[in-house]
């Protein structure tokens, strides 16, 4: 017996995000070897340079779980780009504090994050660069802001160290 595959109705966006993200974050992350770090150090960088953050603020924002934020922040204290200190607050809590390195670190990334960003969203005709935006913006803050209960784990896709 032979069985007819089922016809898609509506296009897999769950497939295209995916590979869309995927795509961007080797992008990103070749771009960032000029400046010697990883997206994932400019990220934690960038926000603690913001305002005043302790480690666990920031390992949320960049949506890391403790241990790859310790070693994120080891390797930034050994660049010289971030440094811990107490809080004042909580003696218990960690504040990460970016170093004049690392201030001059988030500038050269943020260039490049700009940089990749505008180059992909180039490939699309300017009419539709900021209708996309807008529009994923919209997904992002609407219906896809918050991940939904499931009785099964969905787990991100590893990414590569690096």
């Amino acid at each position: 017996m032979t069985t007819i595959p089922p016809v898609r109705q509506i296009r897999d966006i769950s497939g295209l995000l995916d590979h869309a993200s995927h795509v961007l974050a080797t992008r990103m992350a070749a771009a960032f070897t000029e400046l010697g770090i990883t997206p994932r150090a400019y990220c934690v960088l960038f926000h603690a340079q913001e305002v005043e953050r302790t480690q666990i603020q920031l390992a949320e924002l960049a949506d890391l779980d403790k241990t790859t934020m310790v070693v994120t922040v080891d390797e930034l204290e050994k660049a010289g780009l971030a440094e811990r200190r107490p809080s004042a607050t909580d003696r218990r809590a960690r504040i990460i504090s970016v170093t004049e390195a690392g201030g001059h670190a988030v500038a050269q990334g943020t260039a490049i994050a700009d940089r990749v960003h505008r180059e992909v969203l180039e490939s699309l005709p300017e009419p539709e660069r900021e209708f996309f935006v807008s529009a994923l913006s919209r997904l992002v803050d609407g219906p896809l802001a918050e991940p939904v209960e499931s009785e099964r784990v969905v787990r991100r896709a590893r990414r590569p160290r690096g």
